[in-house]
C-alpha cells in the first residue's frame, strides 16, 4: 500500500490511525491506495497484537442444541477467567460469501475468534478463517489424525458409540438401529463406531434412519422405524432425537423398553427426566470448551504448540430406556 501511494510504511499507519500530521494531499493518496486495494483496517486485530485486547468471537451456527450450548458455556467460563470478554456470532446462512462476510466481522470485532464446527457451516466457517488470525476450533472427530498445527480438538465419539452398541446387543438384541445426526465427514465417528460394534457381533448394520438434529427429525425417523415390529434396539445421534423417537414408539403403541429400547447421546440436562429415563452417552462439552479457549489462548500468548487433541472421555449413562429383548412385548396402543 506505501508503494501504491509513493510514501513510507509510517506515512500509510499514521493515515489509518487518523494522525492529524499528514497533509491533505498524501492523505488523499492514501486513501485512494486503501481504496484500490481494498484495504480494511482491522484495529482489534492490532490492538491484540501489542497486548491491549483481551477479547474473543465465537462463531457457531446454533445456541440452543445442547452440545453447542454446552461449548459454550466452557468457552466462556474459561475465558472469564482469564479476564477475556467474549462475542457470539450465529451463522445463519450457509452461503459462502455470508459466511466469509459473518468471519471477517468477527475478526474484526475482537482480532481471535473460536469456531463451532460441529456442522457443514461451521466447517465452512472454520475455512474461511483468514491466515494469521488466532483461532480455535471445537470439531466432530476428524476421519484421519489431522496433522500437528491445526488447532482443533474434540471428543472421541466413536468408542463412545461402539460401547453404547455392545450394551444393547449385551441385552439381547439381534441387531441395533441408527438415527444418524448431520455429519461434516464422509462418515461420523459416531455411524463408523455403530458399525464396527455391529461387525465385531457378526451382525451386518441396518441403513442409518435421518440426518437431522431436532426431536422432530427423531419423532419423523421413529415413526418410520415404528412400522417395522423387529425394531427391538435404537441409537440416536443425541437427545433430542431420542426424544422424537420415544414419542413416535408411544403413539404406535411400542412400549419403552419393554418393546423397543432407545440409547442417546450427549446426556443433556432434561435426558434424566424422561419417561423413561434416557440412557445416553455423556459428552464433556463444556470441557471441550475450556479446551478451545485454553488452545487459543496459548496460541496469543505463545506459551503453547498448537497441537489438535480429543477431550475427555465419554461414558455411558444407564438410566431406564433400554432393557434385555423381550420377544413377546405387551403393547398398547395410545388414546
Amino acid at each position: 500500500m506505501a508503494k501504491v501511494a509513493g510514501v513510507s510504511y509510517q506515512t500509510v499507519s499514521r493515515v489509518i490511525n487518523g494522525n492529524s500530521y499528514v497533509r491533505d494531499s498524501t492523505r488523499d493518496r492514501v486513501q485512494a491506495a486503501i481504496a484500490e486495494l481494498g484495504f480494511r483496517p482491522n484495529s482489534a486485530a492490532r490492538a491484540l497484537a501489542s497486548g491491549e485486547n483481551k477479547s474473543l468471537t465465537v462463531i457457531t451456527s446454533n445456541t440452543t442444541l445442547y452440545g453447542y450450548a454446552a461449548t459454550l458455556q466452557g468457552i466462556e467460563e474459561a475465558a472469564r477467567a482469564a479476564d477475556f470478554s467474549v462475542g457470539i456470532s450465529v451463522l445463519e446462512s450457509s452461503d459462502e460469501n455470508d459466511v466469509r462476510a459473518a468471519v471477517d466481522r468477527a475478526a474484526d470485532s475482537s482480532g481471535s475468534v473460536i469456531v463451532i464446527a460441529f456442522d457443514h457451516v461451521g466447517t465452512l466457517a472454520l475455512r474461511a478463517v483468514p491466515d494469521g488470525l488466532p483461532v480455535a476450533a471445537a470439531v466432530e472427530t476428524p476421519e484421519t489424525p489431522p496433522v500437528a498445527g491445526q488447532p482443533w480438538v474434540w471428543i472421541d465419539d466413536g468408542e463412545a458409540a461402539r460401547s453404547a452398541t455392545r450394551y444393547l446387543l449385551d441385552l439381547g438384541h439381534s441387531t441395533v438401529h441408527y438415527v444418524a445426526i448431520p455429519s461434516t465427514t464422509h462418515t461420523s465417528r459416531r455411524t463408523a463406531g455403530w458399525q464396527a460394534a455391529l461387525a465385531a457381533a457378526g451382525v451386518t448394520a441396518p441403513e442409518p434412519v435421518g440426518a437431522g438434529w431436532d426431536a422432530l427429525a427423531g419423532y419423523q425417523a421413529g415413526r418410520r422405524l415404528a412400522r417395522d415390529r423387529a425394531v427391538s434396539a435404537i441409537l440416536c445421534g443425541n437427545d433430542d432425537l431420542a426424544l422424537g423417537v420415544i414419542r413416535a414408539m408411544h403413539e404406535a403403541g411400542r412400549s419403552i423398553p419393554e418393546s423397543v429400547s432407545v440409547v442417546g447421546f450427549d446426556n443433556a440436562p432434561q435426558s434424566a427426566f424422561y419417561t423413561p429415563s434416557l440412557t445416553t452417552v455423556r459428552m464433556d462439552f463444556v470441557g471441550l470448551g475450556r479446551a478451545c479457549f485454553s488452545m487459543l489462548h496459548g496460541e496469543i500468548e505463545g506459551t503453547a504448540p498448537i497441537v489438535p487433541h480429543t477431550v475427555g472421555r465419554p461414558e455411558l449413562i444407564v438410566r431406564e430406556s433400554a432393557g434385555s429383548f423381550n420377544p413377546h412385548p405387551t403393547e398398547s396402543r395410545l388414546r
